[in-house]
């Protein structure tokens, strides 16, 4: 007679109610079930609030496991139709050069696993969101988790040659949003050395309001935004000038902690505005680059951000 494995034990306790068990068996899928919701809803807190409900509806279903597929399949399928439950009554994230009527912001993602970076890079998760609920469910489960169009047909209650027809459409409009190198192309061609000589660069910049060290980091189509503010700037003129006026002059004092946000180089900024008082959480920018140059600075404003990054509110 075989040995029961430990999962299989926890599983059948679980299925007796035993929350103890059903922890242990959800715990190691938790990191990877997490940014599966970011990628679907665009946000970390959003996220939180989809694994666990789905999390719930999981324990309180564990009954309908049948076990025709792994475990971590069927979580992903109660994950997938939560995410697409709570979108159905929010609106859709965007970053401010997507800007439109009933926007909420995207909004960044600690550092992910390695095999994970690529699926959320910001170009892709704000590519995701113009898609419709179902065919960012489609192209996720295909292209990143690997499920084969029978079983999302399964996900999603629909037939096979629907998927086969989501997918086709989701990969067309993404295609046409994202780079066709991606960020972990770039880095690994740059170099980890590099990548942490352009982010120095960059902070020390701010924090010395240098601008000509600014504009010998950036490219000539450089864009910046800040989220949750609507204005963004694109183009090196324009970007200069706003930094010149505000961060370079204006804002305070600056200091920084080099962190990674959606498997990118980022900084945490944190500002005093006078001069007395500790520096207070500012931003999270993301920095996106190409060849060896800065082509996008995405500012997340505000310190509810950096709890997230395992950072103090002060500095």
């Amino acid at each position: 007679m075989s040995e029961i494995s430990s999962s299989e034990f926890d599983l059948a306790a679980a299925r007796a109610g035993d929350d103890a068990a059903f922890t242990r068996l959800v715990k190691p899928l938790h990191g990877e079930l997490h940014a599966h919701c970011y990628r679907m809803l665009g946000s970390a807190h959003d996220a939180d609030d989809a694994l666990q409900d789905a999390l719930l509806r999981a324990w309180r279903g564990l009954s309908g496991f049948e076990g025709r597929s792994s475990l971590r399949s069927w979580l992903y399928t109660v994950a997938t139709r939560t995410c697409l439950d709570l979108a159905e009554g929010r609106a859709r994230r965007a970053l401010p050069m997507d800007y439109g009527e009933d926007t909420a912001w995207l909004g960044p993602y600690p550092d992910a696993r390695y095999e994970q970076r690529e699926a959320v890079e910001l170009a892709f998760v704000a590519a995701l969101q113009h898609l419709p609920g179902n065919q960012r469910a489609a192209l996720l489960l295909f292209d990143v988790l690997g499920f084969s169009a029978a079983e999302i047909a399964e996900v999603m209650a629909t037939s096979t040659a629907s998927v086969n027809s989501a997918l086709q459409r989701a990969r067309a409009i993404v295609s046409d949003r994202i780079p066709e190198i991606d960020q972990q192309q770039t880095l690994r061609k740059i170099g980890d050395a590099r990548v942490r000589e352009i982010v120095a660069a960059y902070a020390g910049a701010l924090e010395r309001g240098d601008a000509d060290a600014l504009l010998a980091l950036v490219t000539e189509d450089v864009t910046w935004s800040m989220p949750p503010m609507t204005e963004w700037y694109a183009g090196v003129g324009p970007v200069l000038d706003f930094a010149a006026r505000v961060p370079l002059s204006s804002c305070g004092s600056w200091r920084h902690v080099p962190v990674t946000a959606n498997g990118q180089p980022a900084v945490a900024f944190y500002l005093r505005r006078d001069d007395d008082g500790p520096h207070r959480a500012w931003s999270i920018t993301v920095l996106t680059l190409r060849d060896d140059r800065i082509a996008a600075l995405t500012s997340f404003l505000g310190g509810e951000h950096f709890a997230r990054f395992d950072l103090p509110a002060t500095a």
